[in-house]
């Protein structure tokens, strides 16, 4: 019996830390980029200026959206700073034949922005593209899902759902200004 209390409890541990080690590799080495469409389409926070040659370079990216922009509601979540978002854009005008396309977006997308995202996702020759924003877990993901509606057929909920591991008690749950933005998202092609 203690042997089996034992195995238990250093399973759990194991968990507890393999889980915690997931975490901060792809929070902090990792950026939390991941694969949305294969060769086509990633998703990440913000990478280090120094950095982005080496995942342009990886994955073939030809267009990078930053949904960043300064003065954002939320400065201690989403600090985005001039300065560094200047930076990120300076480093790709140094990477030959990749387009940089700031499309500052809040929380929820706007029509603007919506608009603005569509236009560049509509031109062939920006793909592979990188959307990303502060983490990579609130703008990047709901952009990600209209992606994924928009040009894969998917539909909203599946879309929705696919934001994140557990979608119940996330920002993109049912009752959350993003989970029901994406419930009630009409695809163009609906419209």
């Amino acid at each position: 019996m203690k042997k089996n209390k034992k195995i238990i409890v250093f399973s759990i541990v194991f968990l507890v830390i393999a889980f915690t080690a997931k975490y901060v590799y792809d929070m902090n080495i990792n950026h939390n980029f991941e694969t949305i469409s294969e060769g086509k389409v990633f998703k990440s926070g913000v990478i280090p200026p120094d950095e982005i040659g080496d995942y342009v370079k990886k994955y073939h990216i030809k267009s990078i959206i930053d949904l960043r922009f300064p003065g954002t509601q939320n400065l201690k979540d989403n600090p985005e700073i001039p300065a560094e978002l200047s930076a990120e854009k300076n480093a790709v005008a140094q990477l030959k034949g990749v387009n940089y396309y700031n499309n500052g977006s809040d929380q929820v997308p706007k029509q603007e922005n919506l608009n603005a995202f569509f236009k560049i996702m509509d031109n062939p020759e920006n793909y592979p593209v990188l959307i990303h924003c502060y983490h990579g877990v609130g703008r990047a993901e709901i952009y990600s899902a209209l992606y994924r509606i928009e040009y894969e057929g998917w539909d909203t909920e599946k879309a929705r759902t696919s934001t994140r591991f557990l979608t119940k008690w996330s920002s993109f749950d049912e009752g959350t200004p993003k989970g029901d933005f994406l419930m009630h998202y009409t695809p163009r092609s609906k419209k």
